[in-house]
């Protein structure tokens, strides 16, 4: 199993989060483990290739 980061907030009654590595795509869900669902489902659909031009974050290591 393979662990990502995701950065989440609470809205009211939605829970709200992105996939650090893919800030640019946001989901929500009803409770915070429904996002956590939604962020999975998320990440397979990025990573699959089925989504185009994906934009990502990465870090670069300076000297």
């Amino acid at each position: 199993m393979k662990a990502t980061g995701f950065t989440y907030w609470q809205d009211g009654a939605d829970w709200i989060g992105y996939l650090d590595e893919f800030p640019d795509y946001l989901t929500q869900g009803t409770s915070f483990e429904d996002l956590k669902t939604h962020l999975a489902d998320l990440h397979g659909d990025l990573t699959s290739g089925k989504i185009p031009h994906v934009r990502r974050h990465a870090e670069l290591q300076m000297a």
